[in-house]
């Protein structure tokens, strides 16, 4: 009777283990390279601002302004967005997203000047507000704990990833100039905002809402990799959307991502004009600029590698956003081009790691509709540090005539966040020892 019990468990593991190889294989490179053109299309601003910023008469706070604003759009509906995603099914309301913010990313190129810019950009925030926490939330309705880890990593490695290939890309795309009566900048809003309304069609015919819904497993692996997730969301306290925005917990982690978000879109969007100043050319730039997101984008995976392993979600998290804000000192501190990019990517390293032990934390004491909306208020709350970040390097560098005010105000928010986060170890062994 004991070796039939064992090998029915193991049965079931081996099932679950089978179910999610072909789920992380069906669903994480679509929904990798659809976060690929959604952080690309957060960036490429910046590469447009080399020929774009003159063309509209747009000064440094001006375009800093009407980068970040696209996060009051994004951020108003954010929460919104991820509860009618729960309620209508991530397939549908995850393709929604993509083709309504692929045609105002494009639409970005036929802006007349700061004004209309703004104004897109902002459309485009709304439109693309959800997707992010909302693909948090789908890997945790088809993967375990135990594989979520490593498989979210997988899908953050979209973002170093199109800032590798971003860069060579976009510094290509600006030798477009004239043709067809289009400015390069254009063509490089265009080329890069319309893959995404393709890729919204795709999540319609290749993603499942769960594992349930999943034609292209087995019945034994639909079973084993339902049941496996419906026991590890029935072993957390259950809360309702309401009860989420009352924790402390998900306070903290909104802070922490407010100050985090501020120091990687402030380099995201401003490092091609940094590079600018050492007096490159456009292509240097593109070429020069993908080389510590390629660091970056190994050791984040490195990374992902020993936290799946160590499961330390929070230490990890006050570790690398640490090393984020080091990273921006010694840039400012050993200013030569060669040692400011060591800085910054030592900086690169920490920002690109902090995502996959950020995200870790909220599934964890989160489940269900609280997992949904919760995540969402924290993604919301915490991107207004995009309008903030963009704008603030802008407006210092037409203040100060340089970016080190800049970099040094990102690493004051890491170190910030740092502090957030060690504050945030506390409140979770405090919460932990009273469940226990």
């Amino acid at each position: 009777m004991t070796i039939l019990t064992t090998g029915k468990v193991l049965g079931l593991e081996s099932a679950e283990a089978s179910a999610c190889r072909k789920a992380a294989i069906r669903l994480v490179p679509l929904l990798a390279l659809a976060y690929f053109f959604n952080y690309l299309d957060r960036t490429n601003v910046g590469f447009a601002s080399l020929t774009m910023n003159e063309d509209l008469g747009l000064t440094a706070s001006q375009f800093g302004f009407a980068a970040g604003i696209f996060y009051v759009g994004y951020c108003l509906f954010e929460v919104p967005s991820n509860l009618a995603l729960y309620r209508f099914g991530a397939r549908r309301w995850l393709a929604r997203i993509m083709i309504t913010w692929g045609f105002f990313s494009a639409c970005t190129a036929m802006a007349q000047g700061a004004t209309s810019y703004s104004v897109i950009r902002m459309l485009a925030g709304i439109a693309e507000a959800g997707f992010f926490p909302g693909v948090i939330f789908f890997l945790s309705l088809w993967f375990p704990a135990h594989y979520r880890t490593r498989v979210m990593a997988w899908f953050l490695f979209a973002i170093p990833v199109s800032s590798v290939l971003g860069g060579p890309l976009s510094a290509a795309m600006l030798s477009m100039d004239g043709i067809l009566g289009f400015a390069v900048w254009q063509w490089l809003l265009v080329l890069q905002g319309l893959p995404a309304c393709f890729l919204g069609v795709l999540c319609l015919k290749i993603l499942s809402d769960k594992p349930a819904d999943a034609s292209w497993l087995t019945d034994e692996e639909r079973v084993a990799l339902q049941s496996a997730l419906d026991a590890e969301h029935e072993a957390k306290e259950s809360h309702s959307f309401r009860q989420s925005i009352k924790d402390v917990r998900v306070w903290l982690l909104a802070a922490i991502l407010f100050s985090y978000i501020i120091g990687i879109l402030g380099i995201g969007v401003w490092l091609p004009q940094i590079l600018k100043s050492h007096n490159l050319t456009t292509m240097q730039i593109g070429w020069i600029s993908a080389v510590p997101y390629l660091i970056a984008s190994v050791a984040m995976l490195l990374w992902a590698k020993v936290l799946a392993r160590k499961r330390r979600y929070v230490l990890h998290l006050a570790i690398t956003c640490a090393t984020g804000a080091a990273g921006f000192i010694f840039s400012v501190v050993y200013s030569d081009f060669i040692f400011a990019m060591v800085g910054l990517t030592i900086a690169l390293i920490g920002l690109s790691s902090v995502r996959t032990c950020f995200y870790s934390i909220p599934s964890t004491f989160l489940s269900k509709q609280a997992a949904a909306g919760g995540i969402a208020f924290i993604n919301a709350v915490g991107s207004l540090g995009g309008l903030v970040g963009p704008y603030a390097v802008g407006w210092l560098k037409d203040y100060t005539h340089s970016f080190n005010s800049g970099l040094i105000a990102m690493a004051a928010m890491l170190c910030l966040a740092t502090v957030l986060t060690l504050v945030l170890m506390m409140v979770i062994k405090r919460s932990d020892a009273a469940q226990n």
